[in-house]
């Protein structure tokens, strides 16, 4: 079997309403899904990450013009080779950023290809599923204009736990003593048995992060994600170990060499990489090696269409437990409730939530058929 074709599809739209978190407005939803086309008729679709202020542009950019003139011609089962391949290629220019952002998008549709060729969901190819379902949690919680906070976000995680969640992320960053007052206001409001979680998007510096964690302690919350920038290794260690808030980073860290500090260094108590932004499968699998080995708990960060959550689900139904037990601590998806026109339609609404649960599609590949309808409406030409 070979590869005949790539297409990069740039997908966009504006949102009827806006919403913004620690590092801006947010005015439209897009993405880039990759399209792998072979000789043997079978088609495969990845998605590279594109971050609410991430133009798709650049990723596609990478995937048309520096990896698909590598890949014309081979065979989609070498992905190994592949993926070493496009790294090294753009390494001058690459090595994080966009670039793993579109290695990651063209090796998930590799996969994809393999795993319909061979009639088998992805998880079987990685190695078997230590589940069928995950609990997922809530990722919400933008500010609107005009609305009144936090009010606003009482009622939604309110809705939430109405539509069977149990815990919910917070998105913070607003300030230090207005995202203490928030998260004590937030727990008031759902009580106890609620796992709340915390992300700053990066806003603070491990001083004024310090604060926010000591302050916010009798509101118990589970883990506190991107206190930091990813530049700033030696301020997670300082924030480690000092409060039982578990400390989370890793959407913006990427490939195995790019966590290789991370995990060695023991910064993290949560490791979250994003399997359509760290490396696709190919690369995930091993970071999720590096954490096993080091008795990491890994939680995949996801954030993006209907592709990319069946993809991670995939993932996720190949992460051990760390350790194994008859009681494990399991991973978590990440369930993403903010607005976005075309994530569910994508994927033809093939994954919900269920008693509190979701299961992992066991179709062949990714696990579910595409709706090519979706991505002609909502594409954008890009290349002449």
């Amino acid at each position: 079997m070979k590869i005949t074709e790539i297409i990069p599809h740039v997908m966009k739209t504006p949102l009827n309403e806006e919403f913004s978190f620690s590092q801006g407005w947010v005015k439209q939803r897009s993405t880039m899904i990759v399209e792998i086309i072979t000789d043997e008729g079978i088609v495969g679709w990845g998605e590279s990450l594109c971050h609410g202020l991430q133009p798709p542009e650049i990723a596609a950019s990478f995937v048309q013009y520096c990896f698909k003139p590598l890949l014309i011609g081979r065979d989609p089962f070498d992905v190994e080779v592949l993926w070493e391949e496009m790294y090294n290629q753009s390494r001058p220019f690459g090595q994080a950023g966009a670039a793993v952002n579109a290695i990651s998008g063209v090796d998930i549709a590799l996969w994809d290809v393999m795993g319909r060729y061979l009639q088998q969901p992805i998880h079987k190819l990685l190695g078997g599923a230590f589940r069928t379902e995950v609990t997922p949690y809530a990722t919400g919680f933008y500010r609107l204009k005009g609305k009144n906070y936090p009010e606003e976000s009482i009622e939604e995680a309110k809705q939430h736990i109405s539509n069977g969640f149990t815990a919910i992320k917070l998105k913070t960053g607003f300030g230090v003593q207005e995202d203490i007052d928030y998260v004590y206001d937030i727990r008031e409001a759902v009580g106890k048995d609620i796992r709340i979680m915390m992300d700053a998007n990066c806003a603070y510096n491990a001083a004024n992060a310090r604060r926010i964690l000591l302050e916010s302690q009798e509101a118990k919350v589970h883990f506190f994600e991107e206190a930091l920038t990813p530049e700033d290794k030696e301020g997670y260690k300082e924030l480690k170990n000092l409060t039982s808030t578990f400390i989370a980073a890793g959407e913006n860290v990427f490939s195995k060499i790019g966590f290789r500090n991370w995990i060695s260094g023991n910064v993290l108590d949560i490791l979250q990489p994003d399997l359509c932004s760290s490396g696709g499968f190919t690369e995930c699998k091993k970071i999720a090696a590096m954490a096993q080995a080091w008795n990491n708990t890994l939680i995949p960060h996801v954030w993006g269409s209907g592709i990319g959550l069946v993809a991670s689900l995939q993932y996720i139904a190949s992460l051990p437990p760390t350790p194994l037990s008859l009681n494990p601590e399991e991973p978590m998806l990440e369930y993403d409730q903010s607005s976005h026109p075309f994530r569910e339609s994508l994927i033809h609404g093939a994954v919900f939530m269920e008693n509190g649960k979701v299961k992992i599609p066991q179709g062949h590949g990714i696990g579910v058929k595409i709706n090519k309808d979706v991505i002609k409406e909502y594409s954008q030409k890009t290349f002449v």
